[in-house]
């Protein structure tokens, strides 16, 4: 019984040293250059995304192209504006954007990594949403490369018995 109040004595004592260490942690700063922007580097695949935002209307350019012109498809400008639909900052922001390598579905996912890590660079009471979508985890799946003696990466050639 002794034991058993002695470890909820030591738990108590842990709970009340996560407080405190809690309080004194200093709330983040925003991150912000001379022009007022927040800069950040999002990856996904082969993909790598140089994304910059400052506030504004909404605006997206991709790589000198409207958004709409340069990710055609609805589903890549759906990723791409998620970060903001999260947050709650649907056209607050524009965002300039370069992306170089990978296909266009890795692009966008580098974009939208981009976009997540610079938003909570220049607002970090938006971290908390975005870390809980999952978005400032960078996706580390990539192509598996192929072996010798393959086909492809795991697909081995046609068994002949004869």
């Amino acid at each position: 019984m002794a034991e058993e109040i002695n470890s909820l004595e030591g738990l108590e004592a842990v709970a009340q040293g996560i407080t405190a260490t809690a309080e004194l942690a200093e709330p983040r700063e925003p991150v912000r250059d001379e022009l007022g922007r927040a800069y950040a580097t999002g990856k996904r695949k082969d993909a790598v995304a140089r994304v910059w935002i400052k506030p504004g209307s909404g605006k997206v350019i991709v790589n000198g192209k409207e958004l709409n012109a340069y990710f055609a498809r609805p589903v890549l400008q759906m990723i791409l504006r998620q970060p903001f639909t999260v947050s709650g900052t649907e056209d607050q922001f524009d965002v300039m954007a370069t992306v170089k390598g990978g296909g266009l579905s890795g692009q966008a996912g580098a974009v939208k990594h981009g976009i997540s890590k610079a938003l909570q660079l220049y607002d970090p009471s938006l971290r908390a949403g975005l870390k809980a979508a999952g978005f400032l985890t960078r996706d580390s799946r990539v192509v598996e490369r192929k072996k010798y003696g393959r086909a492809k990466a795991r697909k081995s050639f046609q068994f002949s018995k004869r």
